[in-house]
C-alpha cells in the first residue's frame, strides 16, 4: 500500500507472511511499527513471481473443499441427463482393415433412413391444395447463425420447396408474400408455375431485408389471396418467421379469427425462438384444443436447430394435409377437368393467360382457349387444365408406398441376394460363418470385449433405422433394395420397382389391390373433358378422358 507522508511498503503474501516467523495470516498488511520486520523494499523478479502450485495450494488452505457430493444410487435411481452423454468419437468404429469408410457409409445410410421412416397409413388427404407462403423479410433475417444468412438460405429453400411442392402435387396453387417495413408485399401471386415463383424469388436476392415484420397484414393478405378459392381445396399458410415481434396496425385476434372462420390454416417455420402469438395462430387454426398441444406439434409449428433442420421443417409441407374426421365435409360431387393435347400452330397467336405471342400451346377441351402450359385454369371457362400424369402424381398421396423393413444377415444369407434388384449394384459380402454358425463380428469391425460392447451400443443407436446388412427388402414383392433404391421408391417413383416387374401371383403376403389402388372405377363422363369423382377436398378416386390417356 501506499501512504501519503511514508515510503511504499509492499503487501506480504501468505507463504512470504509465515516463512518470516508471523503464523497469523490475519495481519497481512505491512504497517510503520512492523517495517524492521518487512523484506526487502525491492525484491527480485523471483520472488514477485509466485508458482502456480503456490497459489493452489494457499487457495486450498484458504478455502478447504467441501466433502464429495454421493449421488443415489440403484436400479430406481433417475438418470440425469448428462450422465448419458454420447460422444461422437464413440461411434467410430475401425473395419477389419482398420478403415472408417464403413462406419461412415453406415451413418449416410441410417440418415436417408429416418428420413423415409414414416406412417404410410392411407388417410383422406386434399390433393388439390392452395398455398400462400409467406417470408420474412425484415432486418432480423440479415442475422449469421444460419449460413450464409437467414435472408439467403431462407431463398435457396424456399426454391427448393416450390419445386418439390409441385412435383408432388402438380394440380395445386401457391402464392408467394413477403413481410417488410411493417407491409405484406406480394412477391408473386396465385398460380401453378412454379417458374414464376422461382424467378421472383431469385429477384429477391437483389433485395435487402429492412424494417419490421407484420403478421397482421400477411395473414390479411393470404386470406385475400385464398378468399376466391373453390371449397373443394385445401387453404395453407406456411410463415418462415426470423423476428421476434410484429408490428401489428390493429387487432391480430381478430385477424385469427376470420381465418378460422375461412377455414384457413396456418403453419409456422421459427428461426429463433417460439413466440406466443405464433403458438396461438397455430393453435387456434389447426384445431388443437391448447397451445401446448400446438407447440408439440413440429409439423405446424417448429423452430430451425440448424440449416438442416429447416430445410426438412419445410420440405415437410409438401405432403397433402389430412382431413380431419371433426371438420365438416361436403357430399362428393364430379369435379370436371380437361386434359387439352398439345398443338403446333403455323401461325402465332395470343395465349389467353398471358397475352403472349406463341406458336405453340394447349387448347382448353370446352371453349378452345389458348394456355402456354399445364396445369392451369382457363381464364375463359375456368375449367382445370391437366395431364394425366398430373393427376397421376398427386394421386399417390391418398395410398402411399409402404416402407421397406431391414434385412439381417441370416435372412440375407437364407435368400442369397448379391446385388440390388433395381440398380444391380453388389451389396456387402458376407461375413464369414464362426462356431456357433454366427455371422464373425470381427468382419463388421466389432470386438468382443468391453469397450467394444459399448461402442456397439452407440453404433446402434445412431444407425437406427439402417439395415446391418445394407439390404431393404419390400413385403410385397419380397425383392431386396439398396438405400439409394429405397429413397428412390419412396422419394421420386412412388411404386416398388419389384411389384411393377411380377405379376400378381407372384407377390409375397399380400395382393395387388392391397399394394397399389386400381386406377379407375368408371367414372362418367363429362363435357368435352373428364369427369373426377371427388370429395369436398379435391379427393381424387376415377379419371376417364376423352382427349388424353390416364
Amino acid at each position: 500500500m501506499a501512504d501519503s507522508d511514508e515510503d511504499y511498503v509492499e503487501e506480504l503474501s501468505d507463504n512470504e507472511a509465515v516463512a518470516n516467523g508471523n503464523g497469523s495470516t490475519g495481519n497481512r498488511m505491512g504497517t510503520r511499527s512492523g517495517r524492521a520486520n518487512m523484506p526487502d523494499r525491492h525484491p527480485s523478479p523471483e520472488r514477485r513471481k509466485l508458482s502456480t502450485t503456490t497459489i493452489i495450494g494457499v487457495i486450498s488452505n484458504m478455502y478447504p473443499l467441501a466433502e464429495p457430493v454421493a449421488f443415489a444410487q440403484g436400479p430406481g435411481r433417475q438418470r440425469e441427463r448428462w450422465e448419458d452423454i454420447q460422444r461422437s468419437w464413440d461411434q467410430v468404429v475401425e473395419g477389419a482393415d482398420g478403415s472408417l469408410a464403413g462406419t461412415v457409409e453406415g451413418l449416410q445410410e441410417a440418415e436417408k433412413r429416418r428420413r423415409l421412416l414414416k406412417d404410410t397409413t392411407p388417410l383422406q388427404r386434399g390433393i388439390i391444395r392452395h398455398l400462400t407462403l409467406i417470408l420474412d423479410c425484415s432486418h432480423m433475417m440479415l442475422e449469421k447463425d444460419l449460413r450464409p444468412s437467414r435472408y439467403l438460405l431462407t431463398i435457396r429453400h424456399s426454391i427448393a420447396f416450390i419445386t418439390s411442392f409441385f412435383e408432388q402435387n402438380p394440380i395445386s396453387q401457391i402464392a408467394v408474400i413477403g413481410m417488410r417495413d411493417g407491409l405484406a408485399v406480394r412477391i408473386s401471386p396465385l398460380s401453378g408455375n412454379p417458374a414464376e415463383h422461382i424467378a421472383a424469388l431469385t429477384n429477391l436476392r437483389s433485395d435487402d431485408p429492412k424494417g419490421n415484420p407484420s403478421l397482421q397484414n400477411a395473414l390479411e393478405m393470404a386470406r385475400a389471396e385464398l378468399g376466391h378459392t373453390p371449397s373443394h381445396g385445401t387453404r395453407e399458410a406456411v410463415i418462415v418467421m426470423g423476428a421476434l415481434l410484429s408490428a401489428d396496425p390493429g387487432d391480430i385476434h381478430a385477424t385469427v379469427r376470420s381465418l378460422v372462420n375461412d377455414k384457413i390454416v396456418v403453419s409456422i417455420i421459427g428461426l429463433a425462438a417460439r413466440i406466443a402469438i405464433c403458438s396461438e395462430i397455430v393453435q387456434k387454426t389447426q384445431g388443437y384444443a391448447s397451445t401446448a398441444a400446438a407447440d408439440a406439434s413440429t409439423l405446424h409449428y417448429g423452430i430451425a436447430m440448424h440449416e438442416g433442420h429447416f430445410r426438412e421443417l419445410l420440405l415437410a409441407h409438401t405432403t397433402p394435409p389430412t382431413t380431419r374426421a371433426s371438420a365438416p365435409t361436403s357430399a362428393p360431387s364430379l369435379l370436371v377437368m380437361g386434359f387439352p393435347s398439345r398443338v403446333d400452330e403455323e401461325h402465332p397467336s395470343l395465349c389467353a393467360c398471358h397475352s403472349n405471342v406463341t406458336k405453340g400451346g394447349f387448347l382448353c377441351t370446352r371453349c378452345g382457349s389458348k394456355v402456354c402450359s399445364l396445369p392451369a385454369q382457363c381464364p375463359v371457362c375456368e375449367m382445370q387444365l391437366v395431364q394425366s400424369t398430373h393427376l397421376a402424381r398427386s394421386y399417390h398421396h391418398l395410398f402411399p408406398l409402404r416402407n421397406y423393413v431391414e434385412v439381417s444377415w441370416s435372412e440375407a444369407r437364407q435368400a442369397g441376394s448379391m446385388c440390388c434388384f433395381s440398380c444391380l449394384i453388389d451389396f456387402p459380402d458376407f461375413p464369414p460363418m464362426d462356431e456357433n454358425g454366427d455371422g464373425d463380428e470381427q468382419a463388421n469391425g466389432r470386438t468382443n470385449d468391453a469397450r467394444g460392447k459399448q461402442k456397439r451400443a452407440f453404433v446402434n443407436s445412431s444407425r437406427k433405422g439402417a439395415s446391418e446388412s445394407s439390404r431393404y427388402k419390400c413385403t410385397t414383392c419380397g425383392e431386396h433394395f439398396c438405400i439409394d433404391c429405397d429413397v428412390y421408391a419412396h422419394e421420386i417413383l412412388h411404386n416398388c420397382g419389384g411389384c411393377l416387374s411380377k405379376p400378381p401371383s407372384e407377390y409375397v403376403g399380400a395382393t395387388e389391390q392391397e399394394h397399389r389402388p386400381e386406377q379407375g372405377s368408371g367414372q362418367p363422363r363429362g363435357e368435352n373433358g373428364t369427369s373426377v369423382h371427388a370429395s369436398g377436398n379435391g379427393t381424387a378416386s376415377a379419371v376417364e378422358s376423352n382427349n388424353g390417356n390416364v
